[in-house]
């Protein structure tokens, strides 16, 4: 007997080892609009939040070129970022015991949701899903506060009986705001520290970990 029904899965850094393919294609989108000085060498910064906030917080992109700068993004992402993922060692093993159990599974991004399908087939995890849900192409439902009640319903949830799994603070506030329980990633990219501040039930040190957290 588990513990939750639903189990809601952040997809950087927690099903997903991503962080070299979300590098590319923003150092090449940077290049490519002749922003230079952007320092990409801690994926804390900007593995979890929406594409939106790197543009702003690390490329330092004016507004009026993010749309612009999106398209560049997602091109690159499109024709070669994407192909960068690769599935955290284990990671399948847990969702194999998981959806054995009864639970039902769903993927929880920022990403736009339909790069998010994409990126989970690319792992080979497509199969262990009852719903993939990310952001739409007009950045709404691009916080973690809207994607988990999103995610719920597609599920058939409630939140007393589900539970987000992240690495980053952004999907711990998320959690918090949403009322569901978090367990906190430490082999992602994002701070434990930083999850801290906010509160979580269990910290996995690697995904093996988290069947065990969920018994």
């Amino acid at each position: 007997m588990m513990k939750y029904e639903y189990v809601l899965f952040d997809l950087d850094g927690t099903l997903a080892e991503s962080a070299s393919g979300i590098r590319y294609s923003l150092e090449k989108t940077c290049a490519e609009l002749g922003f230079s000085g952007a320092d990409f060498s801690d994926y804390t910064k900007y593995i979890g939040p929406p594409l939106v906030s790197t543009f702003k917080n690390i490329c330092k992109f004016p507004e009026e070129i993010w749309d612009e700068a999106y398209d560049i993004y997602m091109r690159h992402y499109d024709e070669k970022g994407i192909f960068m993922n690769k599935p955290y060692g284990g990671i399948e093993n847990v969702l194999k015991k998981l959806k054995k159990s009864g639970v039902k599974l769903a993927v929880c991004s920022s990403k736009l949701e339909e790069n998010a399908v994409k990126v989970v087939n690319i792992l080979g995890l497509t199969s262990y899903f009852d719903a993939i849900c990310g952001s739409n192409r007009d950045s709404t439902r691009k916080d973690k506060k809207d994607l988990i009640p999103y995610a719920m319903k597609k599920l058939g949830g409630t939140a007393e009986k589900s539970v987000m799994i992240g690495d980053t603070y952004f999907d711990s506030i998320g959690a918090e705001i949403c009322r569901v329980d978090f367990i906190a990633c430490a082999f992602g990219y994002g701070s434990v520290e930083k999850m801290k501040e906010y509160p979580y039930i269990a910290v996995a040190g690697k995904a093996e970990d988290i069947f065990n957290l969920l018994k």
